[in-house]
C-alpha cells in the first residue's frame, strides 16, 4: 500500500513536466519572436539559394537527363546526382557583383518573374545571373579542376617553346673503296714483263715503289734516239744558231716521248748522265694502297698497251654505301655530315660527309644509294665492314613545337589542352608541321610561352567536351523555354485585350 502511495506522485511530477514543455512550445509559436529576444532565422530566400539556384542535376546512368531541381530520372527511375562544375552563370565566381536577369519557379522552369516571388506550395523562385566576362569565356569548353585533383591526375605540363627540329635518319651500310683513289697500272707500249716486285693480291705499296720491270723494243730504240740527239747537239755547238736549234728540238722530241710512255724525269736524267741504254724499264706505283688485282702468271708475259696489270686501291679515306627511303632523302644532300659507329670498335664514333647520291630510286626498294666519305688515316678500317649511320639534319629552324604526346589526334583535327592556371584548363585546335624527335611544329593555334598538358589530357579533353555539351543542352533548352513563355504571354495578352 506505502509503494503504492510512492508511484503517484511520481506520476504525476511527469505529466506536470510534460504540460510545461507543450506549454512553453506553444507559447513560442504563438508570441513574436523579438519579445522573447530570440531572432528566427529567415525563411529560404534568394540569398541563401543562391547556392543551389544554377545547381543542375543528372542521372547517373543517362547523362543526357539534365534538370534544375533533384528528383528521379524519367527513364529509369534513379535519383539524380548534382552535376559538379557546372553551377549556373559559372560556379567560383563572386555572385554579388552579378546581375539578377530574372527569377524561375523551381518546380516549373518555364514560369519566370521579373521580381522575387513565390509558388502555390510557398517556395522562392530561384534568380537567374547574367554571366561576368571571364566566366562566359570559362564556358567554351574550359574545365575547373581542384588542384588536389590535379595532383591526384598526375597532370603534367610544358612550356611551348621556340627550337630547332632535326629529324634524326638511321641506317646500315658497308664500307667500300673510295673510287676517286683507285688507280689501274697499264702500259702504253708493248713489251714482255721481265721480273715482278710485288707477287700478291692485298700487298701494301707506296708510291714510287717499284712493280715489275718491262723490256720493250720501242722503249729501247726511243732511249738510243735521245742519247744520239744529245751527241749530235754537242757536235753542232760551233754551228750557227738556225742549226742548233733544230739539233735542240730533236733532243726535246726524244725527252717528250719518253716522258708521254710513263717514264719519269729522274730516269730520263739518269739516261742522260750515263749514256747507257736501259734494256728494262722499272715501273713504280702511282700512288700508296693496297694491291687490289694483279695479272696471275705475270711473269714473262707480254702486254700489250691499255692492259691492266695492277689495280691499286689508297685507304686514306673509304667510303660507305647506305640506302635511303624517298622519304628521307628530301633531308640528306651532299655536305650533310654523317655519325658512323662500327661494331668492331666498340664505344668508338667516326665523322663522314656525304659525297655522292645517285641520281635515280631503286624501282624494286624504292631506296637510294648515297655514298659517304670517311677518313681513314691510320689504316684501321677495312672494305666490307658494317656501319651504322645516323644523320641529323634540321628540317625547320625557330619553330613553335610541343612534346607529340601533348597533341590529341582525331583524324580530323588536332587539339591540344592548355593549362590557364589556377586549375583552369582549356582545349585548343592546332594546326601541325613536321615533326621530330619527340616535338611537333604548331603553324597555327598556339603562341610560344603558353603552358600545355603533356599528361592526362584525354580525361581533360573528355570531360570538357561534356561540359560543353551540356552547356549547349541547357542553353538550348532555355531558349525554347523562353520562346514558349514569350508565346503564352502574347496569347495572354491578346486574350485580355478581347
Amino acid at each position: 500500500m506505502t509503494d503504492e502511495n510512492n508511484a503517484k506522485p511520481s506520476l504525476r511530477s511527469g505529466i506536470l513536466l510534460l504540460a510545461a514543455v507543450a506549454a512553453g512550445i506553444l507559447l513560442a509559436q504563438l508570441l513574436p519572436p523579438d519579445l522573447l529576444g530570440l531572432r528566427r532565422p529567415p525563411a529560404a530566400s534568394a540569398v541563401e539559394l543562391d547556392g543551389e539556384a544554377g545547381q543542375l542535376w543528372t542521372c547517373g546512368m543517362h547523362p543526357q537527363v539534365i534538370e534544375d531541381a533533384p528528383g528521379q530520372c524519367p527513364i529509369c527511375g534513379m535519383n539524380l546526382v548534382p552535376l559538379r562544375g557546372l553551377e549556373g552563370g559559372g560556379a567560383g565566381h563572386d555572385r554579388g557583383e552579378r546581375k539578377i536577369l530574372f527569377y524561375r519557379n523551381p518546380m516549373d522552369p518555364t514560369v519566370t518573374s521579373p521580381v522575387p516571388a513565390k509558388d502555390s506550395m510557398g517556395m522562392d523562385y530561384v534568380p537567374v545571373y547574367d554571366e561576368p566576362a571571364d566566366a562566359a569565356a570559362d564556358s567554351e569548353g574550359t574545365v575547373r579542376i581542384d588542384p588536389t585533383v590535379v595532383q591526384n591526375m598526375n597532370v603534367r605540363t610544358e612550356t611551348v617553346e621556340r627550337r630547332d627540329l632535326t629529324q634524326p635518319i638511321r641506317t646500315v651500310g658497308y664500307l667500300e673503296y673510295d673510287q676517286q683513289r683507285m688507280v689501274s697500272v697499264t702500259t702504253k707500249y708493248s713489251g714482255w714483263v721481265e721480273k715482278v716486285y710485288v707477287n700478291y693480291v692485298g700487298e701494301k705499296v707506296r708510291r714510287g715503289q717499284p712493280l715489275f720491270e718491262i723490256y720493250s723494243p720501242e722503249l729501247v730504240q726511243t732511249e738510243q734516239e735521245l742519247l744520239s740527239a744529245l751527241d749530235f747537239a754537242r757536235q753542232m755547238g760551233d754551228a750557227p744558231e738556225d742549226a742548233r736549234q733544230r739539233t735542240e728540238s730533236l733532243v726535246q722530241s726524244a725527252r717528250t716521248r719518253l716522258g708521254y710512255w710513263d717514264v719519269s724525269p729522274r730516269q730520263i736524267a739518269v739516261l742522260e748522265e750515263t749514256g747507257e741504254v736501259f734494256r728494262t724499264l722499272k715501273v713504280a706505283s702511282p700512288s700508296d694502297g693496297l694491291v687490289m688485282k694483279r695479272m696471275a702468271g705475270l711473269e714473262g708475259m707480254a702486254v700489250q698497251p691499255g692492259m691492266e696489270i695492277f689495280h691499286i686501291a689508297d685507304l686514306s679515306s673509304l667510303w660507305i654505301s647506305v640506302e635511303l627511303f624517298e622519304n628521307q632523302v628530301a633531308w640528306v644532300r651532299e655536305g650533310t655530315s654523317a655519325q658512323v659507329s662500327l661494331p668492331y670498335f666498340p664505344g668508338e664514333e667516326f665523322r663522314g660527309k656525304v659525297r655522292f647520291l645517285e641520281p635515280e630510286l631503286s624501282e624494286a626498294t624504292r631506296t637510294m644509294r648515297v655514298m659517304i666519305e670517311m677518313p681513314n688515316p691510320n689504316g684501321r678500317l677495312r672494305k666490307g665492314m658494317f656501319a651504322t649511320v645516323e644523320f641529323r639534319p634540321v628540317i625547320v629552324r625557330d619553330a613553335i613545337a610541343v612534346p607529340s604526346q601533348a597533341v590529341l589526334r582525331t583524324g580530323e583535327r588536332n587539339v591540344v589542352v592548355v593549362a590557364l592556371g589556377e586549375g583552369r584548363f582549356a582545349p585548343r585546335e592546332v594546326t601541325l608541321g613536321q615533326e621530330a624527335e619527340g616535338y611537333a611544329q604548331i603553324l597555327a593555334g598556339l603562341e610560344a610561352g603558353a603552358e600545355v598538358v603533356t599528361s592526362a589530357q584525354f580525361l581533360l579533353d573528355s570531360e570538357s567536351k561534356l561540359r560543353e555539351a551540356i552547356r549547349k543542352m541547357v542553353v538550348d533548352r532555355d531558349a525554347s523555354t523562353g520562346t514558349d513563355t514569350e508565346t503564352d504571354r502574347d496569347m495572354a495578352g491578346h486574350a485580355g485585350d478581347s
